[in-house]
C-alpha cells in the first residue's frame, strides 16, 4: 500500500502536526510506502519528497500590492501545487491520498488533482473550514453558525475575519471557488475527530456516510501514569481570547492564596495577562521533556476553552498521564472528559463554576487520585493511539475497496446569496 499525506506544515506546528506525524509513523512502522506533500519551511522534518513540496508563502509576509494580490491569489487556489501533487502523483502511483491542514498554502484544489488521476483521497477535518471560512466558528469571540446553518457570505456580511472587510472578503471568495470547484463534494471519506465535528459538518454540507468519527489518539505504552501531585493547576496552550485563559486567571484571581496556578503557554494576550493576573506562575512556552514534566507533576489540567474545540490533544495527553481535567462544557470537549468520573465540566466562561471546580479538587487530594486513575484507563479504553491506527487502516480499506463510490457524490450544494 502506497499513501500520500497532505498537509501543509511538514513539523509539530500544533495538534493537526502531531496526528498526522503519529499516523504517517505507524504507516511506516507496517511497510506502507509513505509519500509527504508539504510545504516548503525551514522547521520541516527531513523528507525524501522534500523537492517536491510548494514554495514557502504566507499573506502576512506579504510586501506592497502587487505581493498581496498575488499571496491572496494563491490562498484561494494554488495552480503550483496542483501542479506539482499532481505530478508527485503520476512519478509516485500512490493508492489514496489523505490530506489534514491542507487550507491556503496547498488549498483544497489539490483533492480534484488526486481525484482526476483516479485516486480517492480522505480528509481529517481538524477544524470547521469547510463549513467556516474562518476555522473556529467564532464571530466577535462569540460562538457563531451561521455558516454552518446558512450561506459563507455571513462571513462577509459579519466581517468575521479580525474585522477585516478585505479579509473577510478574501475568506468568502475562498469558500465560493472551492464550492465551485466542488473540491470538497470530491472526497470519497471525511474523518471527524469527535461526533461534535461529524454533526456540525453533516447539519448541511455533507451526508452522514461520508463522515466517520475516529478519535484522536495517545500513545499510552510511551506515558506513563503519574502518581506525582505537587499542588498545582496547570494551564497549557496558547494564550489567545478564544482558549478561555483570561476567564481562568479571573477565576483564579480570587483563590491565589489557596490554590497555585501555572501557565504554559505564548500568544498575543502575553503581556497584557502578566501585567493584569500576576499572582499566576507564568511558565513560558514549554515542550518536549519540560512539558511532559510540568504536567507528570501537576495535580490538575485545566482546559477553559470558549470556542467549540474538536478533539483536544491536550486533554488526551493529561488524561493519559492520570490526571484529571476541569474543562468547559463545548463543542467535542465533553466527549473525552466524564464529568463527575475523570474531572469536572464547567459552562464555558462562567468563572464562579470554574472557581468552584478548582476549589473542590484542589482541597481533595483523594478526589483528585480517583478522578486521575480513571482517566487513565478512559483513555486506554476508548482513546488510545492503537485504537486510532487500527480505525484509520479500516477507513483505508472501506475507502479502497470502494465502500464509498464517488459516483455518490452530491453537487455542491447551498451556494446563495445573503438574504436580507
Amino acid at each position: 500500500m502506497k499513501i500520500l499525506i497532505a498537509n501543509k506544515f511538514f513539523f509539530r506546528n500544533g495538534g493537526s502536526e502531531a496526528v498526522m506525524l503519529d499516523e504517517r509513523h505507524f504507516l511506516q512502522s507496517l511497510g506502507v510506502e509513505v509519500i509527504d506533500f508539504a510545504m516548503r519551511d525551514a522547521r520541516n522534518l527531513p523528507s525524501a519528497y522534500s523537492e517536491d513540496f510548494v514554495d514557502n508563502q504566507s499573506y502576512e509576509a506579504a510586501r506592497g500590492a502587487r505581493d498581496k494580490l498575488t499571496a491572496a491569489l494563491k490562498l484561494v487556489h494554488s495552480p503550483e501545487a496542483v501542479r506539482r501533487l499532481g505530478r508527485l502523483i503520476d512519478r509516485t502511483q500512490p493508492d489514496l491520498v489523505h490530506c489534514h491542514n491542507i487550507y491556503h498554502q496547498l488549498t483544497p484544489s489539490i483533492i480534484g488533482a488526486a481525484k482526476r488521476r483516479g485516486i480517492p483521497v480522505v480528509l481529517t477535518l481538524h477544524d470547521y473550514k469547510p463549513v467556516c471560512p474562518v476555522y473556529t466558528r467564532l464571530q466577535g469571540g462569540e460562538v457563531c453558525s451561521a455558516c454552518v446553518e446558512g450561506s459563507p457570505w455571513n462571513v462577509l456580511r459579519n466581517r468575521c475575519a479580525d474585522g477585516s472587510l478585505g479579509k473577510s472578503a478574501l475568506l468568502l471568495a475562498e469558500a465560493w471557488t472551492q464550492r465551485l470547484l466542488g473540491s470538497y463534494e470530491k472526497l470519497d471519506k471525511l474523518i471527524a475527530p469527535s461526533a461534535f465535528m461529524r454533526d456540525s459538518v453533516t447539519q448541511r454540507r455533507f451526508s452522514g456516510a461520508r463522515v466517520e468519527v475516529i478519535y484522536n489518539g495517545v500513545d499510552c505504552d510511551a506515558i506513563a501514569q503519574s502518581e506525582q501531585d505537587d499542588g498545582y493547576a496547570l494551564y497549557l496552550g496558547r494564550l489567545s481570547s478564544e482558549k478561555g485563559v483570561e476567564t481562568l486567571l479571573s477565576a483564579h484571581d480570587r483563590i491565589a492564596d489557596s490554590v497555585e496556578l501555572r501557565i504554559a503557554g505564548t500568544g498575543p494576550l502575553e503581556k497584557a495577562l502578566h501585567g493584569a493576573y500576576p499572582k499566576a506562575k507564568y511558565l513560558g512556552y514549554l515542550a518536549g521533556a519540560a512539558l511532559e514534566d510540568s504536567i507528570r507533576r501537576a495535580s490538575v489540567i485545566v482546559v477553559p476553552s470558549e470556542w467549540l474545540e474538536n478533539c483536544p490533544m491536550s486533554i488526551l495527553e493529561a488524561m493519559a498521564f492520570g490526571k484529571p481535567v476541569i474543562a468547559s462544557e463545548i463543542g467535542g470537549i465533553p466527549e473525552l472528559v466524564a464529568n463527575g468520573e475523570t474531572g469536572l465540566l464547567f459552562p464555558a466562561k462562567d468563572e464562579a463554576a470554574l472557581r468552584e471546580h478548582l476549589l473542590t479538587l484542589m482541597r481533595n487530594p483523594d478526589l483528585r487520585s480517583r478522578y486521575g486513575a480513571a482517566a487513565r484507563r478512559r483513555t486506554e479504553a476508548r482513546f488510545s493511539l492503537k485504537q486510532h491506527n487500527q480505525a484509520l487502516l479500516k477507513l483505508y480499506r472501506d475507502v479502497l475497496e470502494g465502500a464509498v463510490p464517488a459516483s455518490q457524490t452530491p453537487s455542491p450544494t447551498h451556494i446563495s446569496a445573503p438574504q436580507e
